[in-house]
């Protein structure tokens, strides 16, 4: 007998609601809930797919332990036995940092992944810390820690109030968007047309993105920053800057209008490929428009000047009054937020405050590049010791990461490694012990992350959909028990830690003066919170002390877990609002407009202004059906338009000699790889373009379906070397490479 079951999608960023068609404890369909408050019955072919991706038969179902070399499987006390064992003298032995942990995109995707990983940092004490942000939006976080003091400070377009949209490498009809979390984005877009607002897209290739947008310019992969920035200097030069409401708010408009003085359209037009006077009428057209939002994504980070590009982002709409203002980017905020604190100076946002070992690459945000983990693993040679032993969660660099090649021989020469992963993949196959979380279907799930990204305010959460199968160890019991595993309290009770961090919280939240629980007593307080689970009492806390929480009784009508569970399409929170100035975390209380790590580099881009490319240069694309390495294990997401395919323009075809589907080789500084080629015009002349996340073809690996197709790895053409210095993201965008036909 079946039976409908609501849960919320967590396969990409757009957070849709789902309603499940269940077969006795198995997922047999889903479709999109029409009474979501947020998607409104929006689904995309992911989460229509969600219940072949949660019952792929190649998911591990019980823990891996290596033992005589192989992995085998075992018990769940088995598996933690080991962990503390192989983790422990390591640590003990040779400190901290010789402990590295990587933390991987679906982190962000999961309750767990949210909650626990803050926890084992602080337990271990480690600054060998790398994740997928570095591979990613490292530049934005950078670009609003400086500006604004907060590094998860983040504005998002108000799409749908706006009336003109600026989109600069982003593919969001694809991707479905990201750093800016909108179910149904295509729909948003298209209701922007329909209501007479503009949409102008920015991308070396005509995506489907470009195609519905008033205006495509294919500019030259990497120049970004030199196009916002002639761009800010045409509203200085022709005096359109109007700061409006935000002048009170802003420090540094003279400095600015001086720093960016030789980035003049004609100055930039060669380097980007767009014409001066296009560049002139953009800026014309951001600031005539009644309200209006530039957003930018992967495209314009993962280049040398992603951070000057993303900080670009929000001067021009500071400049242009469209900052924290409806129809403008506005600061979301979240369910689960921290109590708001009174407007005033913070602490402000510090780079470099650690370095890698071997480059001495500086920290962002608490973060080594994760361009640097090999070297960190396999060069004995530098200030302390090498990592040892690595904690990876949900996480495959050997793919994400550059020279995959160079990173998948370090992990051999590990002493010890743990994977918390679903998959034996091509880094976790590497462990000495995997530990698989159940699929979707079995756990809970709330967007702690997103909903601080969201395009509108609300709060939803899913309970399991489906009872943990026996055998099973739910994802909040594993990183629980890794925890206490890898901090020396093996055996204790895994409860312990959601206790540790529910006693903190409330510890500290009682001495704050703005918190709503001031000099009350904690014990009461967690004597209070309900919830079935560790997680659920920690997200009851998290909605109580919120910015629309009930105070533990101060609010009758706030937010808390009991409130939300009677809501089980959600509550919506209302529209985008205005912020500022409480935002604000900067040492002067104001948005910095010109912050010295930004000025510093600017000598750095002004050289770009001479830069042209000789040969062809490569960027990467997304594809509807994936999510990164993530999905192309599942028959239903691969095949179509989902291939590892070259895309090549026609003219660098027909002068290399390359005929659509033959193979071609690519050649970049890291090494080479071998795809068909796909002769179109959607990308610009002189641009070649490889898709992200594939090369399903090592050894030792579960992914019967991937490794039927499986594509190739496109960031083996990368040694690394490249990064954008104020973040430390990878360089994955705009680089030369050769091609010749593979015969």
């Amino acid at each position: 007998m079946s039976r409908t079951a609501l849960r919320i999608c967590p396969l990409c960023e757009a957070t849709c609601g789902l309603t499940l068609t269940i077969e006795g404890t198995r997922v047999t369909g889903a479709r999109g809930d029409r009474e979501d408050v947020f998607s409104k019955g929006f689904i995309c072919p992911k989460g229509a797919s969600f219940g072949a991706v949660d019952s792929d038969p190649d998911r591990l179902r019980t823990p891996l332990v290596r033992r005589d070399g192989e992995l085998r499987e075992a018990t769940w006390e088995e598996a933690f036995d080991a962990v503390a064992a192989g983790l422990r003298p390591v640590l003990e032995g040779h400190g901290p940092n010789s402990v590295g942990v990587v933390l991987g995109n679906p982190n962000v995707h999961t309750v767990a992944g949210a909650l626990y990983p803050p926890v084992l940092l602080a337990g271990l004490g480690t600054r060998s810390v790398f994740t997928a942000s570095t591979v990613d939006q490292m530049p934005k976080h950078v670009s609003s820690g400086l500006l604004f003091g907060d590094a998860n400070a983040i504005p998002v377009p108000d799409l749908d109030h706006t009336d003109h949209l600026l989109l600069i490498g982003a593919n969001p009809l694809e991707s479905n968007g990201s750093l800016c979390t909108a179910p149904d984005f295509p729909g948003r877009l298209k209701a922007l047309k329909a209501r007479g607002g503009h949409l102008t897209v920015v991308d070396p290739r005509r995506t489907r993105t470009a195609k519905l947008a008033d205006r495509h310019l294919a500019i030259r992969p990497g120049t970004d920053a030199l196009l916002l920035a002639a761009m800010a200097h045409t509203l200085f030069a022709e005096d359109l800057t109007d700061l409006a409401g935000l002048a009170p708010h802003v420090q540094g408009l003279d400095e600015l209008r001086d720093a960016i003085g030789d980035f003049t359209p004609d100055a930039v037009a060669g380097a980007c490929d767009i014409d001066a006077e296009t560049i002139r009428t953009l800026a014309r057209e951001l600031a005539a428009a009644p309200t209006a939002a530039v957003y930018a994504r992967i495209g314009s980070c993962t280049v040398p000047h992603g951070t000057l590009a993303s900080w670009l982002v929000d001067v021009l709409n500071i400049l242009t009054g469209n900052l924290d203002r409806p129809g403008g980017a506005l600061f979301p905020q979240a369910a689960t937020d921290r109590t708001p604190r009174p407007a005033g100076p913070g602490r402000g946002f510090a780079l470099g405050r650690w370095r890698s070992r071997v480059r001495q690459l500086p920290e962002a945000k608490g973060e080594l590049p994760l361009s640097a983990l090999a070297e960190e693993i396999d060069t004995p040679t530098g200030e302390g010791e090498p990592v040892r032993a690595l904690i990876v969660v949900a996480a495959n660099p050997v793919l994400s990461a550059p020279d995959g090649d160079r990173l998948d021989k370090a992990l051999d020469s590990l002493d010890f490694m743990v994977s918390v992963d679903p998959y034996l993949n091509e880094t976790s196959r590497h462990a000495n012990v995997v530990l698989p979380p159940p699929p979707p279907s079995q756990s809970p799930h709330h967007d702690f992350a997103f909903n601080t990204l969201a395009v509108r305010n609300q709060v939803r959460y899913s309970r399991p959909a489906v009872p943990l199968e026996p055998g099973r160890m739910a994802e909040s019991e594993i990183l629980a028990r890794l925890i206490l595993a890898a901090t020396g309290m093996h055996g204790t009770d895994p409860a312990a830690v959601d206790a540790m961090v529910i006693d903190q919280t409330l510890g500290k939240a009682v001495t704050e003066a703005h918190s709503p629980v001031y000099g009350r007593d904690p014990k009461e307080l967690a004597g209070q919170l309900t919830g079935e689970t560790g997680p659920e009492r920690r997200l009851d806390m998290m909605l109580r002390l919120g910015p629309y929480g009930d105070g533990f009784g101060v609010r009758p009508d706030g937010l808390s877990l009991a409130r939300l569970l009677a809501h089980p399409h959600g509550i919506d929170l209302g529209p985008l609002r205005p912020r500022l100035p409480q935002p604000l975390k900067t040492r002067s209380g104001t948005v910095e407009l010109l912050p010295g790590p930004i000025a510093a580099d600017l000598p750095r881009l002004r050289e770009a202004l001479r830069e042209r490319p000789a040969g062809l240069v490569l960027v990467g694309r997304r594809h509807l059906r994936s999510n990164n390495s993530w999905m192309h294990n599942v028959p239903a997401l691969t095949g179509g338009s989902n291939r590892c395919t070259l895309h090549i323009h026609p003219e660098d075809a027909d002068r290399l000699g390359l005929r659509d589907g033959a193979d071609v080789r690519v050649k970049g500084a890291g090494g080479e790889v071998v795809a068909p080629a796909e002769v179109t015009d959607a990308v610009r002349p002189g641009v070649v373009s490889l898709p992200h996340g594939w090369g399903h073809d090592r050894p030792g690996t579960r992914l019967g379906h991937a490794a039927t197709a499986p594509g190739v790895n496109v960031n083996q053409l990368l040694d690394g070397s490249l990064l954008d210095p104020l973040s430390g993201n990878a360089v994955l965008n705009g680089i030369p490479v050769h091609l010749t036909p593979s015969l």
